[in-house]
């Protein structure tokens, strides 16, 4: 990649373990060719870059931001703390100067400051996150997972059509199927925000969306679309329970594993296998999850991201940014648009 590319900027000193994952990570990213402008205390993110050898000759540029959201703040502390390093990444997005802002510190502010300082794409009402979830078919993408509790029906159609151009060009997905999370395949099943959604996206049908209907739970993982769209509240849910349920299952498969000496000959002949599926279901696979609607590339990773997941955060906004995302997007949803 040339170094004429834009920047990502990371958040680099936020998250639950500070510098050093976020560093480690934009150092690999730096190798693979993504140049990355490191956001946060100078002399500490200076003191971490010093541990990696050759990164000196590496594209990473310390940007100074001395004050860090801390996870336990205020998602709106981003309204008075002009300085906070979340608010120096999302105005270097705006000033043109960096190709996206990447976060894994507190989603909440990370959330606010995108939205505050970009704006949103015309035609959204509000911005959803987007994220991946492992399923039969490779993986599934689920909307929202958490920026809106509360939501109205026209949200839905929107987060469809915005996760329909996302998948197309990002992830090179020609025509991707869209279904509406339920609790049944029936049409006339779901609460009220259910119905009345699947009414705006069966019309939206073969105009910017391949409307599938109705999925439930289980179709998450089946695969049987390739986007899932449902409120914020709900997604949220799924998402926590699907990683909770997937670090409970490998916990019994180690305890029974591990048992006799039987089981343990067992675990050594299968460990390959399962190393295989836990790095299918690490959420750091897939580095960090969109924040879909703003004016601007913006992405919101795991408070307890490690390097790996950084470094794919990182390589996802690159590849977001090289496939021009934003004006596509806000083509997608210009009133002419199909």
């Amino acid at each position: 990649m040339p170094h004429t590319t834009l920047p990502i900027a990371l958040d680099a000193a936020s998250g639950d373990h500070g510098a050093a994952p976020n560093v480690e990570g934009a150092v690999q990213a730096a190798r693979a060719g993504v140049p990355v402008l490191l956001v946060g205390p100078r002399v500490a993110l200076h003191a971490e870059l010093g541990k990696h050898a050759g990164s000196a000759s590496l594209p990473l540029t310390v940007v100074d931001a001395p004050d860090v959201i801390g996870m336990d703040e205020h998602a709106s502390d981003v309204r008075s703390r002009t300085g906070a390093s979340i608010n120096v990444c999302t105005r270097l997005v705006k000033e043109g100067q960096a190709a996206a802002a990447v976060s894994m510190g507190h989603s909440g502010a990370t959330m606010a400051s995108a939205l505050l300082t970009l704006g949103r794409v015309k035609g959204v009402d509000r911005p959803a996150i987007l994220t991946h979830l492992p399923s039969k078919k490779g993986f599934v993408t689920l909307l929202d997972v958490g920026a809106n509790a509360d939501v109205k029906p026209p949200y839905l159609a929107q987060w469809a059509r915005l996760a329909t151009v996302y998948l197309r060009v990002v992830e090179d997905r020609q025509d991707p199927t869209v279904g509406l999370l339920s609790i049944g395949e029936e049409d006339h099943k779901g609460s009220q925000l259910v119905l009345e959604a699947h009414a705006l996206l069966r019309e939206l049908d073969g105009h910017g969306i391949r409307f599938h209907g109705n999925v439930e739970g289980r179709d998450i993982f089946q695969g049987t679309t390739d986007i899932v769209v449902t409120d914020g509240f709900t997604g949220n849910v799924v998402l926590k329970l699907a990683e909770g349920e997937a670090k409970v299952l490998f916990g019994w498969v180690r305890d029974a594993l591990g048992g006799s000496l039987q089981t343990k000959l067992g675990g050594l002949l299968v460990r390959g296998a399962l190393r295989g599926l836990a790095e299918r279901m690490d959420p750091s696979t897939y580095g960090a999850s969109i924040l879909l609607g703003v004016r601007g590339l913006a992405f919101i990773g795991h408070g307890s991201a490690d390097a790996r997941a950084v470094k794919n955060a990182l390589l996802r906004a690159s590849r977001a940014h090289e496939a021009n995302l934003i004006a596509r997007l806000e083509a997608a949803l210009a009133p002419q648009g199909g």
